[in-house]
This record gives structure tokens, sequence and C-alpha cells, in this order.
């Protein structure tokens, strides 16, 4: 009995130390969470080894986050499927818990809330940002605000973003804005919220110093930000949504926490469109590099980290030989959504007659370098030769369907051959059981070494910062 009374009171001293010691403990200020939609290690490694082909070399060319301190890797599979969705990964990234494919900050049977660590941070007078490059009420995003039983229920969720009050929400648009009986509107709703609506950079820029909240989206309806590849001057960016929150989070002198998702890792993996899925990796990069920054300024006070919420479309780098030739990629000058929409228009053009094979050569050569810097066998040039008589001809076809575009058949075979001369193979257009990395630095990083699932991810930043979750 004395034997079990000095245990147990060694056991309490034990615990007491411990938690002051825990008490003691640097807590992260500023927290930045990087999702990667749909970024793989493949998707990571092969931006890498494309930029240092660029460079003229074999290798890699780190990214921003790459050479982070703490580099490992996580499980992603959802409560009731090996492969999950965008939304039940994205709730275990901000909540901690596995969920059920399609459902969005609720627990697998779909019944009961579970809080987030923005909405716990939220709770402690913290500011909150929620940033992203496709819709702002996406999956993903929606995770850490929002409490459906459907993914697909945006106006619910753009509502749930209302009531939730975050400083910043930040996107393309408010996907499914107006409601069914067309009485009321999510831009309405959030005005009279006390949000200033800011649409694009520029209103963006001159509304952080006015604005208590703000709702930034792009000055058009598209569901995403133009692809990197694709961009225009004036164009929103992840780069810029990430400097500008830093810049009006900073405001309360109260720390923060900031999400931002770079979606269109996911869109362009989905259409297996390599050249488009890489310059994404190294926008997001970008992104990070933004946060990077700030942390230099106040490496005692920031946490880090980037991760993904699944990999999308199996990437594969080689195709049975010992060589890459992912250089030849920078040949292709446009998405193949946007190339898909120069075969539109010239199909409008047309006025419904056939469009001449001469033309979509033009096009071709212009967009993707075929006939020109890269070189065509015969085969493939049959290939193409074939797809235009059945697509062009007058026939009715189908248009090639993937979870996030309509693309034209000849267009995406022509980038279906593109990705095979650079050796870039895909397993499908869907996600992937693949472990998706995960990269961190700043107050607590080492915390995130050793093999992890996604649900450790928010209880580790949640542990750090203090959040209780």
């Amino acid at each position: 009995m004395t034997y079990r009374r000095s245990f147990l009171m060694l056991a309490f001293v034990v615990g007491m130390l411990l938690a002051a010691c825990r008490s003691e403990s640097p807590r992260a200020k500023y927290v930045f969470f990087f999702i990667g939609d749909g970024m793989g290690m493949n998707q990571v490694n092969g931006t890498e080894m494309f930029l240092a082909e660029c460079e003229g070399r074999i290798g890699t060319e780190a990214l921003s986050f790459s050479g982070f301190p703490v580099r490992d890797f996580i499980t992603t599979y959802s409560a009731y499927n090996a492969i999950t969705c965008s939304s039940a990964a994205g709730t275990a990234l901000a909540c901690g818990v596995k969920t059920r494919n399609g459902i969005v900050g609720l627990d697998s049977l779909g019944q009961k809330s579970v809080a987030s660590i923005a909405e716990r941070a939220q709770g402690l007078g913290i500011p909150v940002g929620i940033i992203t490059s496709v819709g702002m009420n996406h999956a993903t995003p929606a995770a850490f605000y929002s409490h459906q039983k459907s993914r697909n229920m945006y106006f619910e969720i753009g509502q749930d973003a209302v009531e939730r009050g975050f400083d910043l929400y930040g996107g393309a648009r408010v996907l499914g804005a107006v409601s069914e009986d067309g009485s009321t509107n999510l831009y309405d709703s959030f005005e009279q919220a006390g949000y200033v609506v800011a649409r694009g950079m520029d209103a963006f820029e001159q509304a952080i110093s006015e604005a208590s909240k703000l709702l930034v989206v792009q000055d058009s309806e598209a569901d995403a930000l133009p692809y990197a590849i694709d961009r225009k001057p004036g164009d929103m960016t992840l780069p810029g949504m990430t400097r500008g929150a830093i810049d009006f989070l900073m405001k309360k002198n109260k720390g923060f926490f900031l999400m931002a998702e770079g979606g269109e890792i996911d869109f362009a993996s989905h259409s297996n469109d390599g050249a488009t899925v890489l310059r994404e990796v190294v926008d997001f990069a970008e992104a990070v590099r933004v946060a990077y920054d700030f942390y230099l300024q106040h490496p005692d006070e920031t946490l880090i980290v980037v991760t993904a919420d699944h990999e999308t479309g199996g990437l594969v780098l080689g195709n049975g030989s010992s060589d890459l030739n992912l250089k030849l990629l920078t040949n292709q000058k446009m998405s193949l959504s946007a190339l898909s929409g120069e075969m539109r228009r010239l199909r409008k053009a047309a006025g419904g007659k056939e469009v001449a094979w001469n033309d979509l050569k033009e096009l071709l050569t212009e967009s993707l370098g075929f006939w020109n810097a890269v070189s065509l066998t015969a085969e493939e040039e049959k290939a193409l030769s074939d797809c235009y008589e059945e697509t062009f001809s007058g026939k009715s076809f189908d248009m090639v369907k993937t979870l996030y575009s309509e693309d034209e058949p000849l267009a995406v075979l022509a980038v279906g051959i593109l990705n095979t001369k650079a050796h870039v193979s895909w397993a499908s257009d869907g996600h992937s059981a693949t472990p998706v990395p995960v990269y961190a630095i700043g107050v607590g990083a080492d915390l995130f070494s050793g093999r992890l699932d996604n649900t450790d991810i928010p209880k580790i930043i949640s542990d750090v910062a203090g959040y209780g979750l």
C-alpha cells in the first residue's frame, strides 16, 4: 500500500512538472495552414524535377516548402473508404475526425457537428482567414466553418460562412450564391453581416485598411481563379491573396490563423493536365513563400504547416524507360481547359461549317509546340487526324467529362500525347489512396515528424497554438 501511494505521488509530481513545462513552451501566435488539394508526393517531386530540367540538369530544384526542416507524410483514408474525397479529408484536416465521403464538418453518421481549429481560434478572439483559389465555399475551405451533410449544398455552406463570421474569406466566387427560390443572395447576406465584398485584387488592397470583415472574390463568375499557365496581368492569385490576408489579419494585433488552399492542383490533376499541374504547384509554393517571408520576421511566434487532402490522378513520373523529359512540358502555353475553349471558339467562328484542319494544326503548334519544338511520330499525327475527322466533321460526339471540366476530345488527346512524350502518365481522373506529404517549420514543427494520419494534423496545430481542439 505504501509503495502504491509513493508511486501515485511520484506520478502526480511528474505530471505537474510536465504540465508546467508544457505551459511554458512557446505558443504559435501566427499559424499558416496550407493545403494543396490533390497534391501528392509526385506532384511535388515532379515539379522539383521539372524545374531542375528547365535549368539543364537532372535532379531537383527545391520549392519554398520542400526545404522545411520537417518533411514527412500522412495517410488520408476516410471513415468508410480507402480513397477519400475532399470534404472528408478537409474535415479530417480541420476538425481531427474521420467522416463519410461527401460530408462537411459532421461526424461519420452525419448527425453531430465537429469543431474545427479555425472555430476554436475564433472562440479565443484570434482573427481567422480562409482563402482558396477555387470557390470560397468549396469542400476543403468549407470544412473549417461549415457543418452540412453534403459538400454540394453550396448555398447552405455559404450561409454557414456568414453565420460563423470569420474575419476574412477569399476565393474565386461564392458558389450557388442564390437560394432556390431566388429570395436570397449570399453576397447581400455577407454585406448585411458587416462584410465588405471586394471584387478583384485592387479592391482587396483598398479594403484592407478600412474593412473590419472582408469577402474577397475575383471580378468574374468563374468557379476558380485562372490557372497560373493561363494568367493575365491583374488576375487574382493565391500568393497575392496570401499577402493581402496577412496585412488584413495583422491589423488586430492578436495573432491569426490562416488557411490557404491551392485548389487547382486538384482540378488540373483530375484533367490529367501535367504541365498545368506543375505550374499550379509552383504557384502554391509562391504563396507559401509569402508566409515564409513573414516567418523570417517572426520566427519565435510562427508555425507554417503545408500538406494535402489527398492525391489526385495517380500521377506517375516515368513510363518504362530510364528517362524523363519534363522540360518538354514548357512547350504547353495554355491549360487543357483553355485549349478546349479555343477549339470551341474556332467552331463558333466557323458558323456551323467544318473547321479547317490547318486551323487546328496552327492552334496545336501555338499552344503545345507540335510540328515545331515537339516532333510527332506518324502514329501520333494519324491519331490526331482521326480524332479531328470524328469530332469536327459534323458527326455527333461526346465531350470528355471529368469532375471539374468538359473538354474537346482533340484537346484531351493532344495534351495526353505531350504528357506521354514527357514520360508522364496517370492512373485515373480521380483520387488515389497514396499518402501525401507534410512539411512544417517554426514553433512546434518537430511534432509533425513521424508517420501521421490526416486527423493528427489539426490536433498538433491546436496543441502548439493553444486552441484546445
